[in-house]
């Protein structure tokens, strides 16, 4: 679940994780806490109704009453929001001499990149070139509509050389600001774009489903190659039936990408439907088009997890892939247990995704079984130390337990925190999750650790800690690279609550916290865009749900929140699922992440082993939660001395379909 606010937890009874080989956190002094919170309060809290009033007035674009409330707010721990609104308001209008002082007052913050991004985008519109000069530097972020202007501001400075560096914008298959058009309608008039490039972004365009888009850049081919709306009409309204009929302009260029257009759009509603016709067709391409088209064919079949996906890659030989493809090339032979092509797919992967874990782990079983026993155990063995899904699994693979990961935690001094904790910034960061401005929280808080040492990091997660920043701790843990703290990448707050929903639920707590983990990162009153709600994330239709199934006569929605109901609600629903998917937790998480008829749906045509299985979920954020959320479960595991299975035995092996979906359902699964 993508969380959209955040307040401070209403309970602050958090604990580190005690993970056997560590040294546990020495709590802060009376005095010094007290101490903290003072440095950490803002000049004015009184105010705090001012701001979120000035709040009001930016969203409202009302720049008089923004004024009004503004001059009660110079003290304020927010009072650059503040500044920042009303220079974004008025931007038009704004001296660059008040900009460039902002931005000097303020430096390394995400406000005066935000700032000085909006301005000079506003100068390049207004075509002030020697203003956008005074103030350019580089980009500190990936604005794609500033760097048009930057390339713009170049070409004007340096002449044609500069326009190469709007060449990679152009390769994207999703539609461009205006502001990049000049740079590449440049590119096409000195002929280094050409209509081989138009055909190639259309391509682009249709392979991320950007059908408007790729229908454009048909109409804009030139000349004779010009693809009308006409053209893709039938395609539109039934693909597979357009592509069974081949009426394309097959000698062509622009009519043979009209067929794979065809293609891709047959094959991404029904891969197995639109095998037949492609297979009629084919030939009237030429080698290196047919190999692409069996590709995402191919592709699109391994995401339906169609059992010939593997045979289709096959056919499309050694064409390049995109990454996703190239994963997806792995997965199908998986899929159909052909270790041989999972040796071969991962090798013809670029060299940085074959060091990514899954393709190292996955790369080094394939070895062994296909006979390269020593190699294969040699990768794993490299593999077996990372504490992930993947490493978990290397360790097991050589008959290894895993090993509980070493940590060197720090020990801050209560001055160290404070000192901390009364930096600007850091004010700024607890102030705005006080105020349910999670996204802004969150984006101080990148700017406050970003490019620090370990030690540094390490004190910066401590004190997100101990002020109910559990997210930050935990994501900031994360980050250090020599020296780690798994104490605070594992925290385990709410243990009463935690504990007690186990119990009663018959749930392995390491299990429930995995989940909490990774849904809410133990943010109490986290609400994501969808509206899932709390520590496990529920729904309010599954609150309802099952509050009526646990005869809870009494439950109201604005109580779905509260720590302790929200866990029981959510070890309910999650068990609920468990019992009826087999007791494989690796199905219950992906039902509790993605719906219980998915999970279902998913399940294999034949027994297949759960690591493979969870390997080739569909959907990309399903798939990796199940891995977190298992990986999660076995530290915790670790942690607690609660483990009882291996995760090999934990992921055990997935059934075929078989079982159905309980006739009492919630009315609105997550």
């Amino acid at each position: 679940m993508i969380p959209n606010c955040q307040r401070l937890p209403r309970s602050a009874h958090a604990t580190a994780l005690p993970m056997p080989s560590f040294r546990p956190l020495r709590p802060l002094g009376i005095v010094a806490a007290l101490a903290m919170l003072v440095a950490t309060a803002p000049v004015l809290a009184q105010t705090d109704g001012d701001f979120l009033a000035a709040r009001a007035a930016y969203d409202k674009g009302d720049r008089a009453k923004l004024a009004a409330v503004a001059a009660r707010l110079e003290r304020h721990v927010l009072a650059p929001y503040v500044a920042y609104w009303q220079f974004k308001l008025g931007l038009d209008d704004a001296s660059p001499i008040a900009v460039r002082n902002f931005v000097d007052r303020y430096p390394d913050t995400p406000l005066a990149d935000r700032l000085r991004t909006d301005w000079l985008k506003s100068l390049a519109r207004k075509g002030l070139w020697d203003r956008f000069a005074a103030d350019y530097g580089p980009p500190s972020g990936d604005d794609l509509e500033l760097a048009c202007f930057t390339v713009l501001y170049k070409w004007r400075r340096d002449g044609d050389a500069a326009l190469a560096e709007a060449i990679p914008l152009w390769a994207s298959g999703a539609a461009t600001p205006e502001a990049c058009e000049p740079a590449f309608a440049a590119l096409f008039a000195n002929g280094t774009l050409t209509s081989a490039d138009r055909r190639a972004r259309l391509r682009l365009a249709s392979e991320t489903n950007n059908v408007r888009f790729a229908q454009a850049l048909g109409n804009g081919l030139p000349g004779a190659e010009r693809l009308s709306d006409r053209d893709f009409r039938d395609i539109t309204k039934d693909p597979v039936a357009a592509l069974a009929k081949g009426n394309f302009a097959w000698k062509s260029a622009s009519g043979r990408e009209l067929a794979l257009y065809a293609l891709e759009r047959a094959a991404r509603a029904d891969p197995a439907a639109a095998r037949a016709p492609w297979v009629k067709w084919r030939d009237k391409l030429p080698e290196a088009d047919r190999r692409y088209g069996n590709a995402r064919l191919a592709f699109h079949a391994a995401r339906r997890l169609d059992p010939a996906a593997n045979d289709y890659f096959r056919e499309a030989g050694d064409v390049k892939l995109p990454a996703e493809v190239q994963a997806w090339r792995v997965r199908a032979a998986l899929r159909a247990q052909a270790w041989d092509d999972v040796r071969d797919a991962v090798a013809a992967m670029p060299a940085a995704q074959q060091q990514e874990s899954a393709w190292r782990y996955w790369r080094g079983r394939a070895l062994v079984a296909d006979g390269g026993i020593e190699e294969g155990r040699t990768l794993l063995a490299s593999l077996a130390a990372e504490p992930n899904f993947y490493g978990i699994l290397a360790a097991e693979a050589l008959g290894q337990p895993f090993a509980a990961p070493l940590s060197r935690p720090l020990a801050p001094s209560a001055d160290e925190l404070a000192a901390f904790g009364a930096r600007p910034a850091v004010q700024r960061v607890v102030k705005l999750a006080q105020l349910d401005m999670r996204a802004e929280s969150v984006r101080e808080w990148y700017y406050v650790v970003r490019g620090l040492a370990d030690d540094e990091l390490l004190l910066a997660a401590e004190y997100a800690r101990r002020v109910g920043l559990y997210d930050r701790a935990i994501n900031t843990a994360e980050r250090t690279q020599a020296r780690h703290d798994f104490a605070l990448r594992y925290l385990a707050p709410y243990r009463d609550e935690f504990d007690a929903a186990a119990r009663a639920n018959a749930v392995d707590v390491a299990l429930l916290y995995g989940i909490a983990r990774q849904e809410s990162r133990f943010n109490v009153d986290i609400v994501s865009s969808a509206g899932a709600v709390g520590l496990m994330q529920l729904m309010p239709g599954t609150a309802r749900w099952v509050a009526k199934q646990m005869g809870q006569g009494d439950y109201r929605p604005g109580r779905i929140g509260e720590a302790q109901l929200n866990t029981q609600f959510g070890a309910f629903y999650f068990k609920y699922w468990l019992d009826r998917l087999d007791g494989m937790p690796a199905l219950a998480a992906a039902a509790y992440n993605a719906g219980p008829g998915r999970a279902q749906a998913w399940r294999p045509a034949a027994p297949l082993e759960g690591a493979i299985w969870v390997e080739t979920i569909p959907f990309n954020e399903t798939r990796d939660y199940v891995k977190k959320v298992l990986a999660n479960a076995q530290l915790y595991g670790h942690a607690f001395n609660t483990t009882a299975k291996p995760l090999t035995a934990t992921l055990g092996t997935i059934m075929p379909r078989g079982a159905t979906v309980a006739s009492v359902s919630p009315s609105m699964a997550q």
